[in-house]
């Protein structure tokens, strides 16, 4: 299995040493509107560990799409070219590539997870093709060390609002005032968001009293349990991915850690509640991008055309955000007039005021989007919206 996975990564390098040898040539796949179609590519989760994200967005884009092709962009649709990246950062890598040098797409949508995302960067800057992440939220993605990616954008919010958000609900609405966190150690996202909820948590009067770690895949999470209830916190703040939470929540509720238990939008996900149990969810919160409950028009009018595509499946936020990245993505080619992925990149980048599901969307210098987010509580197994916060 070593072996393997050693000559997988040095495939990879390989292949993206020949993709950046001819830098620029993606820039050219504004030839994809010859047949009246616009490729614009989506590298996802669609298998893996986390497959629930992936097969979200893709359903959330597949559905803009639909409605876009309606009309067209000036005469010509879009057409989805997915590679499913399985969970797996050297695979993002891999499809990253294939978009760009073989299927030639004017942009990507992808992937829904921090690390996946980061995975491609390099690809999207060097071949200047845009890279858009629905739902990635780590700060890096869009500005490392204080350099922006100018072809990385997003339609998330990032993890130090995200972080934020928790950590005021937990001291000013809980009235909490000591925590515990639990981090997956391999994650972007956890240790991000676990960073800034930290922050700002200990910055206004609260005391973290316990701080334990696991990695992806891990089953059996009483050793950390049992520490984190001998420190008996108020409060335990658990930012990761649902297949991993699922778990860890049920194993608490059944050591008598009853406490609040909360995390960011890497829980939403209904396979959540299938792992956890709807009893043992109670008490939790997350912070998330858009609810289904929403009043808001534009949200019900979604929810509603996306029931009526899936069978009356209900949205989750990664749908809603696949959705608004493809018109995301649409409206910048339409005002660009052209597929040619360098005039996409500059009118993302002045985007301002775009009305979607998930808020009006306008960039910041980084490229990350300045929108509320809204907090959801666990009852009877089911999300209920409980507050809306504007940055």
């Amino acid at each position: 299995m070593r072996k393997k996975k050693v000559a997988g990564i040095f495939m990879s390098l390989m292949m993206a040493a020949g993709v950046m040898a001819g830098c620029g040539s993606a820039s050219t796949s504004g030839d994809a509107e010859k047949g009246g179609t616009i490729k614009i590519g989506a590298n996802l989760e669609l298998s893996g560990g986390v497959a629930s994200y992936g097969q979200s967005v893709k359903e959330g884009v597949e559905l803009a799409f639909e409605e876009i092709n309606k009309k067209g962009i000036d005469g010509k649709k879009l057409k989805l070219v997915a590679v499913d990246n399985k969970s797996d950062a050297a695979e993002a890598t891999n499809g990253a590539i294939k978009l760009v040098s073989q299927d030639k797409v004017s942009a990507i949508i992808g992937s829904a997870t921090s690390t996946n995302t980061l995975a491609q960067v390099q690809i999207a800057q060097d071949n200047k093709v845009p890279l858009i992440t629905p739902t990635a939220t780590n700060a890096t993605i869009t500005n490392k060390d204080g350099k922006v990616n100018d072809f990385v954008f997003r339609t998330c919010f990032i993890d130090p609002f995200q972080g934020t958000v928790a950590a005021t609900f937990a001291l000013d609405t809980l009235k909490v005032k000591s925590a515990a966190v639990i981090i997956d150690s391999s994650s972007d996202y956890s240790k991000g968001l676990a960073s800034s909820f930290k922050a700002n948590f200990k910055k206004n009067g609260g005391t973290i009293v316990a701080e334990e770690a696991y990695v992806a895949k891990d089953t059996d999470f009483n050793a950390i349990l049992t520490n984190i209830k001998a420190k008996n916190p108020d409060y335990v703040f658990l930012p990761g991915f649902y297949e991993e939470v699922g778990l860890i929540v049920k194993q608490a509720r059944a050591l008598g850690i009853n406490v609040p238990i909360m995390g960011g939008d890497g829980w939403d996900s209904p396979k959540l509640v299938e792992i956890a149990g709807a009893d043992p969810l109670k008490n939790t919160f997350i912070t998330n991008h858009y609810s289904s409950g929403d009043s808001d028009k534009k949200v019900q009018e979604f929810v509603s055309a996306f029931k009526a595509k899936y069978d009356g499946k209900s949205p989750d936020a990664f749908a809603a955000l696949g959705y608004d990245t493809a018109y995301f993505v649409a409206d910048a080619i339409k005002r660009a007039g052209s597929s040619d992925p360098k005039k996409i990149q500059k009118a993302l980048e002045s985007t301002d005021g775009l009305q979607l599901v998930s808020g009006n969307l306008k960039l910041d210098k980084n490229h990350d989007p300045i929108k509320a987010a809204v907090i959801l509580e666990y009852v009877n197994g089911q999300q209920q919206f409980k507050t809306k916060v504007n940055p």
